[in-house]
């Protein structure tokens, strides 16, 4: 088996066990048959459900494709309407450690979707190197420091405040947050409520 997360979701309202069990039910799946696709124990799959604990973001991307879900259909939905207030941006739960984030985007928005990370010191989105399914995401640090690690690549990618990266989200590679920790704004296009072996409309 992979390596597991075992610390909760932090960020308030960002829940995605109920998400999960309801398309592993609606699927007639057995927790076993989904935890071994996915390469996690059944008791893990167990206490993820409940939102009893935390998956690293490649977890959950392993997850989504086991049960035939589109990434993003783990978010919280935005306010409707294109206007969202600072005070009203809805958090997510999109695996790691170490997070809060948010969406900033509406939900039914598929052309990108904009996403701020708030990582604590060292925080990130787990040891493990994930792909995302859109073309290309870019990332603008709004303070502190990160570090982007691509599979197969020995030097990591390390942004300071104000420093932009634009890259293939598909290639696996995972983040950490330095010392002071970091506040990250990402945007992928197209938006992960897209997937990817969908016929265009």
């Amino acid at each position: 088996m992979t390596q597991e997360a075992t610390a909760p979701a932090e960020a308030p309202g960002a829940h995605v066990g109920a998400r999960l069990r309801a398309a592993r039910h609606a699927r007639r799946l057995s927790m076993e048959e989904v935890a071994t696709a996915a390469g996690v124990t059944k008791g893990f799959l167990s206490r993820l459900e409940r939102d009893r604990a935390g998956a690293s973001v490649a977890v959950l991307v392993r997850l989504c494709g086991v049960l035939d879900l589109a990434v993003g259909s783990l978010f919280e939905p935005a306010p409707a309407g294109q206007v969202l207030r600072r005070a009203d941006y809805p958090p997510i739960s999109f695996g790691g450690s170490g997070l809060r984030e948010f969406l900033l985007t509406p939900r039914g928005e598929q052309r990108l979707a904009a996403i701020l990370s708030e990582v604590a010191a060292g925080g990130g989105g787990g040891e493990e190197p994930y792909g995302l399914p859109a073309d290309v995401e870019f990332s603008l640090v709004l303070s502190g420091t990160l570090e982007l690690t691509f599979a197969g690549e020995q030097e990591a990618v390390v942004l300071a405040a104000g420093d932009t990266f634009t890259f293939d989200p598909g290639e696996p590679h995972t983040f950490r947050a330095g010392p002071e920790g970091a506040r990250v704004l990402w945007v992928l296009s197209p938006g992960l409520l897209v997937r990817r072996d969908a016929p265009a409309p």
